[in-house]
């Protein structure tokens, strides 16, 4: 995606690999198992369960009792701090939602269109279990499909992710959690087996084969996203800290080796201290192994010679998480377009999005903010739109339909736009 770099913009560091997975040689297995699941159910899932979670499970969905002994067993600053962050998302999904509004207006004399906003009925939320237990993961999808109005909320985890997960998924309020991981759990929610119903859409991030399992099974079935590695590039001018900012990039580069971390800037002294402060701070990181690969494979500095081409190539990019550090970032964050979400000033880190202040961290990555958001309260529910006639409206409108539909060589449309033209005249 940065090969081939644009007028007025060089390297200082330049990314080692390409964060584009090749999923040729997954999409026969993940077709495999999504085939077998749909025909076979839950004898198949915990087929899958045993080979790839080494899991011996039978019973798959979380009783009610299990899910509050594990609430009852997560640690009580975590309870406050997931309920902490629980509300906040609550809050801005609720905020989020007053601004879709239902539509009435009538466009013509007797010609009245609208639409309503309706609630997606059932929705399935994948809750990656991952290497540590995200607990802000649930919170993230679930959450903001409750306040949209979803009638049922499946959440599907990992057999073997943390307990507390469980305990977030309960507290973020999932109507029914299953202990089901991988390709197969996007191919149970998808289809239904005997016990984990069939679902609307499905939500939330995982590995290549949940991603692939996603793409394969996109039609009948809707899905937010494909998400890729995670990323975060940040925008500086000479006002920029380097420390903030290397501190910055190895805190997302600890979620994954594949993570795209990079700086992009009109300063070339602070690209340098940048370089030297990531490779300082490596030596005392604790994730250090993880984000050090991140940053070996993936890191990138660019230089840019003005604003004006800063502003061009963190477009180009269209970075999942995008801060910027200068010394207007208000006035740069009006003058960008391509994101999926904005980190306006040094003091709002990713992490805080990540965690607990509202925005939701399920974003667009690999370029796709070029064209979209990230998760939020309208993906769970329906923009539908609706029309009723006057006859006024009929006799405005009748005219060129016909004209339209003779010309056409379209009969039974002539026909129909004709018949109660034909019958209000009759009157």
């Amino acid at each position: 995606m940065t090969d081939s770099l644009p007028p007025k913009v060089r390297h200082l560091r330049k990314p080692q690999r390409n964060a584009v997975s090749d999923t040729s040689q997954i999409e026969g297995l993940v077709a495999g198992i999504l085939a077998d699941v749909k025909a076979r159910g839950d004898a198949a899932v915990a087929e899958y369960a045993a080979k790839f979670d080494k899991s011996d499970l039978t019973v798959f969905e979380v009783s009610m009792t299990d899910r509050e002994a594990a609430l009852a067993r997560l640690d009580p600053q975590t309870r406050k701090d997931t309920e902490f962050a629980i509300q906040n998302v609550r809050n801005f999904a609720k905020a989020q939602m007053q601004t879709l509004l239902p539509l009435e207006t009538e466009i013509l004399p007797g010609v009245h269109l609208g639409h309503r906003v309706i609630p997606i009925q059932t929705v399935g939320c994948y809750v990656p279990g991952g290497r540590y237990p995200l607990l802000s993961a649930p919170i993230m999808t679930i959450v903001p499909a409750k306040v949209a109005g979803v009638d049922t909320v499946i959440a599907c985890l990992p057999p073997n992710a943390h307990e507390a997960m469980v305990a977030g998924c309960h507290l973020s309020g999932a109507d029914r959690i299953f202990r089901i991981g991988g390709a197969q759990a996007i191919a149970a929610m998808a289809y239904g087996t005997q016990t984990v119903p069939a679902v609307d859409k499905i939500v939330g991030p995982g590995n290549a084969f949940v991603n692939e399992a996603k793409r394969q099974v996109f039609g009948p079935v809707g899905i937010d996203q494909l998400a890729g590695p995670s990323e975060i590039y940040i925008l500086a001018d000479h006002t920029g800290d380097a420390e903030m900012i290397a501190t910055d990039l190895l805190a997302q580069a600890e979620h994954d080796v594949r993570t795209r971390v990079g700086l992009i800037t009109t300063d070339a002294a602070l690209a340098q201290a940048v370089e030297d402060e990531v490779t300082r701070q490596l030596t005392v990181l604790a994730t250090a192994e993880t984000a050090g690969q991140a940053w070996r494979d993936y890191g990138e500095i660019a230089i840019c010679e003005d604003e004006a081409a800063m502003i061009a190539y963190s477009d180009l990019i269209a970075a999942e998480h995008l801060q910027i550090h200068t010394q207007d970032p208000k006035g740069m964050a009006l003058k960008l377009r391509n994101y999926g979400s904005l980190f306006i000033g040094e003091l709002a880190s990713v992490v805080y999005s990540d965690k607990c202040c509202g925005t939701n961290h399920t974003l667009p990555t690999m370029a796709a903010g070029r064209y979209t958001g990230g998760l939020w309260v309208g993906a769970f529910v329906k923009t539908c739109t609706h029309q009723w006639m006057e006859p006024a409206g009929v006799n405005a409108v009748a005219p060129p339909a016909v004209r339209q539909s003779t010309s056409e060589g379209l009969d039974g449309h002539r026909r129909a736009a004709q018949l109660r033209l034909d019958r209000l005249q009759a009157r």
